[in-house]
């Protein structure tokens, strides 16, 4: 007696799995192909195009007039990486009939633009012949800039890691090869070397950390009451006792202020950067405004604002939208390009926002604003 037959004692319908949607059912479900983001190409059973969406149109310079109802080999002349043609080579309506598509793979369009491309097989019944061919076609230029920017970065870390860990390396060999050969000023002047430059790879390496973070979207903050004032005090203390004049800076302090929730070592990592900026790359008096001001997020009403201007040369107008991008050094600008990208990430990870502009003295003016974030129980 057969398995599917309902008289069977303790027997039950196997159900026959449903047919395999194509391009043909998005009416179905509502979806008009030229709302998708992909390219997407379908060829009937005989090898005509059906469908040529927007996606296409714009990724292959064809129009869909042109391409609907021509051969998909016609209407979609691939290439290989070394000039084979496409179509012939897979021969999707011949073949095994076991196949099932093709995997994702850059192939060439007509003047060598390159495009990813994957294909599926469409069969009515298993090992029956091709129904339908539905072709996705990706663009890569997207694709091609991550892989530049990663190309970049590594380059920028391996040259940034070279010249510290080389000095390191040298003076820690000639310490341990000539110990005795050197005066206590001379051990002490290459280990404090040493030590900077040790520094140096550290903060490298706190960069590329938080760099991981910004991109994937697990930068933590940990709020606490935050006295922003104080905060910036600290960081001009610091320049002071290093050397820098005191009346170089300008701190000016809007009362009353509200109380600032927000972390405090990444408020800490913001200051630094804007200062450090300002104190490298600028001149003049460098000034520093905290200010109360309105909330950058929606359903806050005040927030806090920190301005760091300085009266140096500034930053080229053609090159504002390019500040808080990797790498960006400007003219004459030394580091990795990688700490105004950084800040950016942290400010937002606040739910604030960060700008940059012209100050009054001729300088570069960078304002970041934060939303006072205090919790619900003192709302």
């Amino acid at each position: 007696m057969s398995v599917g037959t309902s008289s069977a004692r303790g027997a039950r319908q196997v159900p026959r799995p449903p047919a395999p949607r194509t391009p043909g059912d998005l009416a179905d479900l509502g979806i008009d192909p030229d709302q998708l983001p992909d390219g997407l190409v379908v060829a009937d059973e005989h090898g005509r195009v059906v469908c040529f969406n927007a996606a296409a149109v714009r990724i292959t310079a064809t129009p869909a007039a042109e391409a609907l109802g021509r051969p998909l080999d016609s209407a979609l002349p691939l290439e290989d990486l070394e000039g084979r043609r496409w179509w012939q080579l897979t021969d999707p309506y011949g073949g095994l009939a076991i196949r099932v598509g093709q995997p994702e793979r850059n192939l060439l369009l007509p003047g060598g633009r390159e495009v990813l491309v994957t294909a599926r097989y469409v069969r009515t019944e298993r090992l029956g012949p091709v129904h339908r061919v539905v072709v996705t076609l990706r663009d890569t230029e997207a694709r091609r800039r991550t892989e530049r920017s990663h190309a970049e970065l590594i380059a920028t870390v391996a040259h940034e890691l070279r010249s510290p860990l080389t000095s390191v390396k040298g003076f820690t060999a000639t310490l341990l090869a000539k110990w005795e050969r050197f005066t206590d000023d001379q051990k002490r002047l290459m280990l404090e070397t040493v030590d900077a430059d040790a520094d140096r790879v550290t903060r490298l390496i706190a960069e590329l950390l938080d760099i991981s973070r910004i991109d994937s979207g697990r930068l933590e903050v940990r709020r606490q009451p935050v006295d922003i004032g104080a905060a910036v005090g600290r960081h001009i203390q610091a320049y002071v006792a290093a050397g820098q004049s005191a009346d170089r800076f300008l701190l000016r302090l809007a009362q009353p202020l509200p109380d600032l929730w927000a972390d405090p070592d990444k408020v800490d990592q913001v200051l630094s950067n804007l200062l450090e900026n300002a104190v490298r790359h600028g001149e003049g008096t460098v000034t520093i405004d905290v200010t109360p001001t309105a909330s950058p997020r929606e359903g806050e009403d005040t927030g806090t604002s920190v301005t760091v201007s300085d009266e140096g040369a500034g930053i080229p107008e053609e090159s504002m939208n390019r500040v808080f991008t990797r790498f960006w050094r400007g003219s004459k600008r030394g580091g990795t390009g990688l700490g105004l990208y950084i800040v950016k990430g942290i400010v937002e990870a606040h739910g604030g926002t960060i700008t940059v502009g012209r100050a009054p003295g001729g300088g570069a003016e960078f304002r970041f604003t934060l939303p006072v974030a205090a919790p619900a129980y003192l709302s």
